[in-house]
């Protein structure tokens, strides 16, 4: 179960060591076609295709059915779609992706069998019936390609919604190539979509114990690994040192790169790292945390038996970066 041991002062790592599980939200089997969304007249021709394909996105969320243990996207086709922005998300084979942000069909009349929000699990939920969800309830359970498809929906519509106006003049922008560039008619400007890269470190230290801790707004039990945003001009692994140590004051060495995936609330890029901690004193900056603890392995698993310790989702980047620590998955989500 052991992820690694300390040698010469360093943790020296077993050259096998790879994330536990997938990352969920790091799925997709759509090719993004970005040669295709200048060509206005192909994506009219897609939109027309009985074989196109439609996510409506509303909010971060969209329309799933289960059917047994499998939970799938409720796709639509163009005629059957209800007016909005649209937002090409690729091809696949034959068939044209596009996502719609406009409200979920059913939702405003409450016609969706008289749900319109998500059980606490979708697994839970009558099978047949439609029911809509985010990325946090659906993320996991949704296919490869329905997993990427919510995705990149996800971010598109929150990047549309912030930004309307140019930022320049002030104008209202207009949606151009297929949903990822915005256009300012007053001054030609062009705006793209962004996205902002986070880092996200589990630390360990010299007895290989895992750091975890809670922010202020977060209730007591519910724990994490630390994350901050990159800065400008800073490299990811500068940005993981001087996170840990401006959050909890401790020194660290030896950033490893481990994977990544999109969260897209409402833009981020989650960079994961191991880190190894140089000193073990704790002191956490009052309005970035409320609490940290390290915890051995035996002390975790403990914890979250009784109750005490709740760990992020399986959709997470966080829970897969504990769980390679750990060896195996855990349970005890938030």
């Amino acid at each position: 179960m052991t992820s690694g041991t300390w040698k010469g002062g360093a943790v020296e790592t077993r050259a096998e060591e790879q994330l536990i599980g997938p990352l969920l939200l790091a799925r997709g089997t759509i090719d993004r076609s970005s040669a295709l969304r200048a060509d206005a007249a192909w994506l009219e021709r897609a939109w027309a295709a009985p074989t196109t394909r439609v996510l409506v996105i509303q909010d971060g969320q969209t329309l799933v059915r289960r059917t047994g243990d499998e939970v799938r996207a409720v796709l639509f086709g163009p005629d059957e779609a209800p007016p909005g922005e649209r937002y090409l998300l690729g091809v696949e084979g034959d068939v044209a992706y596009f996502a719609v942000a406009a409200p979920l069909p059913g939702a405003a009349t409450g016609d969706l069998n008289g749900r319109v929000t998500v059980p606490m699990s979708l697994l839970d939920a009558p099978e047949g019936e439609t029911v809509a969800a985010g990325l946090r309830q659906a993320g996991g359970l949704l296919g490869d390609r329905d997993a990427g498809l919510l995705v990149y929906a996800v971010a598109l519509e929150a990047w549309h919604s912030a930004h309307e106006h140019c930022p320049r003049c002030g104008s209202r922008t207009e949606v151009r190539a297929g949903g990822h560039i915005r256009v300012c008619p007053r001054d030609s400007s062009q705006h793209f979509p962004r996205v902002d890269p986070a880092v996200i470190m589990l630390v360990r230290d010299r007895d290989d114990r895992c750091l975890l801790a809670r922010g202020p707004q977060w209730p007591e039990g519910r724990l994490s690994i630390l994350a901050g945003f990159v800065e400008p001009g800073e490299s990811l692994e500068h940005a993981v040192i001087r996170e840990v140590a401006e959050e909890v004051g401790v020194q660290v060495a030896n950033p490893r790169y481990l994977g990544s995936q999109p969260w897209p609330f409402p833009r981020s890029l989650m960079l994961g790292f191991f880190a190894e901690a140089l000193t073990t004193t704790l002191t956490p900056d009052a309005e970035e945390i409320a609490e940290a603890r390290w915890f051995s392995r035996e002390e975790l698993a403990e914890a979250l038996a009784s109750g005490e310790v709740r760990l992020p989702p399986p959709v997470s980047i966080a829970r897969r970066l504990i769980e390679t620590w750990y060896g195996e998955p855990l349970t005890g989500d938030w």
